[in-house]
């Protein structure tokens, strides 16, 4: 973590069940930087699974090429706020410019880079997760990574583009044509890509959840099929039912395991395709199936060029994203109610963000709760 001479309040993580509100310098942009006065960060999962049994992508042992840092570090990368300082040679950006944070390192310079597939750099990182992020009032960020956003985008709207951005990079791994499709696992990326899924006037959408609070938010969101996991024992037939035996043409895999992906197999077409976007260990296939079906599995990490294309769906056509949060919080509520309210279970908690300015008043705050 860098200091200042300024302080701030951070959410530091230290290592798995120690995240601490601490005092912090405000860090002072350094070349091809800004100073990012935060708004909001959303709560992801990733910084769940590093809050509860961490590390996994912290860098602790040797510094992250694309950030130089090591733990302790700040926690965060779906974050928003406004430009407040600008360091050397930066140009482009105001300060007072409101922006979204695309948190991605990347290094230029790899073939990857090179192609524009900057989401898989060799030397891909979050700031958030190898280097300080978003959970703090203050935020130094590579220029590159801020996205100015027009009057009509709200800071809420643009605290959601970081996780819409995976919803919509694993929409376009989806291909063509996309008449039918299902998710499976409906956490915010799951219910973005509801929603987009939704705004792209995809025919059919089948929503598959535990959770009945999660079911209606889908519905909401544009699904036209609802199917509870719980319930419903063999979800990926029970959808093959929905399209007349047929299948989907496309499922998104959204909770990362083998069961999930299982439902998805069972439930698309012949020729159809499962798009892995939740992280799941090893797992089972049968791929004698997958072969003589002609079925495609793809993966989806993170995302590219997908900032520009969220703030044009909302600021011209109106897209909201805000229906996926479910409460707002002061960084001082951080553990108790973001992560643990989180780990709790699905219960009625999808999204929470958080607004690291509220201990001035400056961030408006609701109720831990739907």
């Amino acid at each position: 973590m860098r200091s200042g001479e300024q302080r701030m309040k951070a959410a530091v993580w230290y290592g798995a069940r120690d995240v601490r509100i601490a005092e912090a310098g405000v860090p002072t942009p350094r070349r091809g930087e800004v100073l990012v006065e935060v708004a909001y960060c959303g709560i992801c999962g990733s910084d769940l699974h590093e809050y509860a049994d961490g590390p996994h992508a912290i860098p602790v042992a040797e510094p992250h090429p694309g950030s130089g840092a090591t733990a302790p570090l700040v926690l965060g990368h779906e974050f928003c706020g406004t430009v407040a300082a600008l360091g050397p040679s930066v140009t482009g950006l105001a300060i007072g410019d409101r922006v979204a944070v695309e948190p991605n390192y990347r290094c230029g310079s790899c073939p990857r880079c090179r192609a524009g597939e900057y989401n898989i750099c060799r030397h891909f990182g979050f700031a958030g997760l190898m280097g300080d992020g978003g959970m703090a009032e203050y935020a130094a960020i590579p220029a590159y990574m801020a996205h100015r956003l027009p009057a009509a985008v709200s800071l809420e709207q643009a605290a959601l583009f970081e996780p819409a951005s995976v919803a919509l990079h694993a929409l376009r791994r989806a291909g063509a044509p996309l008449e039918t499709m299902a998710v499976i696992g409906l956490g915010p990326v799951g219910l973005l890509t509801v929603r987009l899924a939704a705004e792209r006037k995809v025919r059919r959408i089948v929503a598959v959840d535990v959770s009945p609070a999660r079911l209606d938010r889908a519905a909401g969101l544009g699904a036209t099929d609802l199917i509870d996991a719980g319930r419903e024992e063999a979800a990926g037939e029970r959808i093959r039912e929905l399209t007349g035996g047929e299948g989907v043409d496309v499922a998104f895999e959204a909770v990362g395991s083998e069961t999930a992906l299982g439902t998805c197999l069972a439930a698309i077409r012949r020729g159809g395709r499962v798009v892995l976007v939740g992280l799941a260990p090893k797992v089972f296939l049968d791929t004698f199936a997958l072969v003589n079906n002609e079925q495609s599995i793809v993966a989806s990490v993170g995302y590219r060029d997908t900032y520009p294309e969220l703030i044009r769906l909302v600021a011209e056509r109106g897209l909201d994203l805000t229906p996926v949060v479910t409460s707002t919080i002061g960084l001082d509520a951080l553990v108790t109610h973001g992560f643990e309210a989180l780990m709790d279970g699905p219960g009625n908690q999808v999204k929470i963000l958080v607004a690291p300015g509220a201990h001035r008043g400056e961030a408006p705050l609701s109720p831990s709760g739907p």
